[in-house]
Formats: structure tokens, sequence, C-alpha cells
């Protein structure tokens, strides 16, 4: 014991010399960045000296306890910083990248360093320091938990820091945006509940966007033109569900490569004669306006009908996939396939089924972004590609199969469309958005930490 006191006696005096430096350094930043926000005087003095002496004793004690653990590691295993490095990397990595954000968005933005801002940070680091911690205690619906508590959290930010992000027509525009990402994320997620992907949803959205107003333009009853769309969308599926049967592990490539074919032949039908390169203009029918469009009503009540239409398909599929017999095959399957075709449930039909309620669903979609824009264009739906993928995935829906549901999806559906609406309450462009999506993205996924998929504990 003796020996390795003196051991760390002799490594801790220049580390400590070097942790004194570093923290000199990183308040003299803060000093230069608190006149640069124009800070009261006396207020940068606080700030740099409890700065100075926080860092100046967490450097001293993660410094003490790595020393011991170094030379503990050779009788007693890992050491305690080593042992909680392991247990907790992710959340840590989480932390990380939520306060380099901030870091990046005070440095950026005027005005952005201040005492509401702050607090809301640190609001969103304890809820996910809560949702990692009693997360644990709801194994069953682990990732409802989390994902209900990061929704909280940031709709509590938002309503903190941005004036009307609580109002009635800013939540009612979050639902409307988010029945348009809700709807087109069915069919993804019933696809990877059987462990495969649909990449083609964002171009049949496109394309029924598109080609429902060029029906209608030559003169095709609307409600004829939306069943042929929706049915096209269908028939589409069913083409991407016998491919990538046939092809299996290949589905990804199939279904982009439809999406591409199915996207580049409306393009090229609707643009004959026309020089708008594939984009439609013409009469929306009020009806259809009026399903998707802000002001709509719905049997005389102050919002859009897509929302209730989007909460009546939500409720149809938690209920059937967790209480009929479909969705059970459809979770046995995910499973494991080979059990499954022991107790005689079709794979190709299941397979099948699924792409074609994929294809049938991105078309609604498209067909409901028409009522919402007032005209045709073929990349409404790119944004889809990541969306509907995100939403599965923070969502907690495994893309190996078998594990999650839709009202998984809901909720994930709701964090991206809050998070999206929050950045844009703060005023960023759109390239910083993606930026700081794409950042609080992956602490999000990583907080869920599934455990190993279920077919390899069988």
């Amino acid at each position: 014991m003796v020996e390795i006191q003196h051991t760390a006696t002799q490594l801790g005096l220049p580390s400590r010399i070097v942790g004194l430096l570093v923290g000199a350094a990183l308040t003299c930043l803060g000093v230069v960045f608190g006149f640069i926000q124009g800070i009261s005087v006396q207020l940068i003095i606080l700030y740099a000296i409890s700065t100075l002496a926080l860092f100046f004793w967490g450097w001293n004690y993660v410094l003490t306890k790595f020393v011991l653990d170094q030379n503990n590691n050779e009788t007693d295993g890992p050491g305690e910083i080593r042992r909680l490095w392991i247990e907790n990397r992710r959340s840590l990595i989480g932390f990380a990248a939520i306060l380099l954000a901030f870091l990046i968005l005070s440095l950026s933005i005027d005005s952005f360093f201040n005492i509401w801002n702050i607090i809301s940070l640190i609001i969103l680091l304890a809820i996910i320091m809560l949702t990692r911690t009693l997360g644990q205690q709801f194994q069953t619906n682990r990732s409802a938990f989390i994902g209900i508590m990061v929704l909280s959290g940031l709709f509590s930010v938002g309503a903190m820091n941005i004036d009307g992000f609580s109002s009635i027509n800013n939540i009612k525009s979050m639902l409307l945006f988010a029945s348009f990402l809700g709807i087109a994320s069915i069919g993804q997620t019933l696809v990877a509940l059987l462990g495969g992907l649909d990449l083609s949803i964002p171009f049949i959205i496109g394309s029924a966007n598109v080609g429902l107003l060029y029906l209608i333009s030559l003169g095709v009853p609307p409600w004829l033109a939306t069943i042929l769309v929706l049915l096209t969308g269908g028939l589409l599926g069913v083409i991407n569900g016998l491919l990538s049967y046939r092809l299996q592990g290949q589905a990804l490539i199939v279904t982009l490569g439809t999406g591409f074919a199915i996207s580049g032949g409306v393009q090229i039908l609707t643009s004959i004669g026309t020089a708008y390169s594939g984009n439609v203009f013409g009469t929306v029918p009020l009806w259809l306006s009026n399903l998707s469009a802000m002001n709509g009503t719905t049997f005389g009540m102050p919002f859009p009908p897509v929302i209730a239409i989007w909460a009546g398909l939500a409720l149809f599929l938690i209920i059937s996939m967790r209480y009929t017999v479909y969705g059970r095959y459809l979770y046995a399957l995910g499973v494991n396939r080979t059990s499954a075709k022991r107790i005689r449930i079709s794979e190709l039909k299941y397979w099948v089924m699924m792409y074609c309620i994929s294809g049938f669903f991105a078309a609604m979609a498209g067909a409901l972004l028409l009522g919402w824009s007032g005209g045709g264009f073929i990349g409404v739906g790119d944004q889809y590609l990541f969306l509907t993928l995100a939403a599965v995935v923070v969502g907690g829906t495994s893309l190996l199969g078998g594990q999650g549901g839709y009202g998984f999806t809901v909720i994930g559906v709701l964090v991206l469309q809050v998070l999206t609406s929050f950045l844009i309450g703060i005023g960023l462009d759109f390239e910083w958005q993606q930026f700081i999506f794409g950042i609080l993205i992956l602490p999000m996924v990583a907080l869920y930490a599934r455990s190993p998929h279920i077919r390899t504990q069988i």
C-alpha cells in the first residue's frame, strides 16, 4: 500500500500541474467568451473562479482514482473509473455530444448563451440521466418509457425558450406534420418487424403526389384518381415484396431500385409536353385540401382530419398487432423464420402483405401531402427516406425484426417532430438543423441500450 501511494505521488504532481494549466486555459477562454457575449464583469469573475475550482477538483479526483485504479488492476481487476466507463459509456458519449452541440450553438448564435438556455440544458441532461436510471425498471416497455421521457423533456425545454411553442396553433402544426410522417412510417414499421427495409417509400410518396394531381388534371374524377393512386402504391409494394423475398438479403437494393424506377417513370409520363420537369400544377379538390390543411375542420372541430385519420390508424394497428392472430404471426416470423415455417406460417404471404401495406400507406401520405401543398412535387417525399427509418429506430423497434411495434413508432414520430419544431423555433438554418438533428438522435438511440436480439436467446 505504501508503494502504491508513493507511485501515485510521483505520477500525480506533474499531472496536477498539467491539470491546473488546462483549467486556466479553459477559464481564459470562458472569460473571452463572456466579454464577447457582453456579460457583466462581476459575473465573469464569478464564473471564472468557479470554472477553475471545479475543473481542478474534478481533474484531481479523476487523476487520483485513475492512478490508484491502474495499480489495483494488477490484483483486483478493473478499477472504479474504468468500470464506470464500461457500464455508462453510451450515456457519457450522449452527454458529451449534447454539451458539444450546446457549445457550437453558443458560439454560432447571438445571445444563445443565457440563463434560460443553461437551465434548459440542465433539464435535458437530468431527463436523460433519469431515463437511463429508471429505464432499467421498465424492461417490458423500456423504449416507450424512455421515448415519453425524452418527448416530455424536449417539449418542456421548447416551451421555456420559444414564444408560442406550447400554443394551440403550434401543437396543431406539429401534429399535422407528425401525421404525414406517422402514416408514411406504418409500412416501414411492419416491414422492420420482419427484418426488412423499404427504401421505396419516399419515391412512392413523390410519385403519388405528382400522379394524383396529374390524373385529376386529365379529367379523372378526384375520388377515382385517389383510389387508382392508392392501388398503384399497393401494387408497387407487392412487387417489392415478391422481388425482395426471392432475393433474400437484398431488400434494401431491390426497394431502392423500384423506387427510382417508379419515380423516373412518373416524371417521364407527366413531363411529356410540359416544361416543369415532372412537377404538376392544377386545382386540388376542396375535400382533399380540407383533409390536410392547417385550417381544415373535422366534423366542425378546428383541426385537420388527417390528425384524426392517423390517430385512428395508430389505434387500429396497435390493437390488431397485439390481439389478432395476424399480429402474432408477424412477430413470430420476425423472431425466427424457421420456427414459424414449422407451424405453417407462410413467410411469402406475410412478406408480400407487409410490403403491399407499406406501398399503400406511402401512396396515401403522398396524396395527403398534395392536399397540404396544393401542387404536385416529385421531391416531396425525399426527407422521408431518413425520417421513417429514424422514427422506427428512435421509437425502439429493432431493424432485426421481432421486437417493437407501431405504438413505439408513434412515440418516435412525436419525438422527431417536436425536435424539428424546436430547432426551427430557435432560428437555425436548415444545414444547422440537420447537424444538430443527427447529433441529438445518436444519444437518443444509444439510450435504449437494447439487449441482444430475441432469437439469440431462444
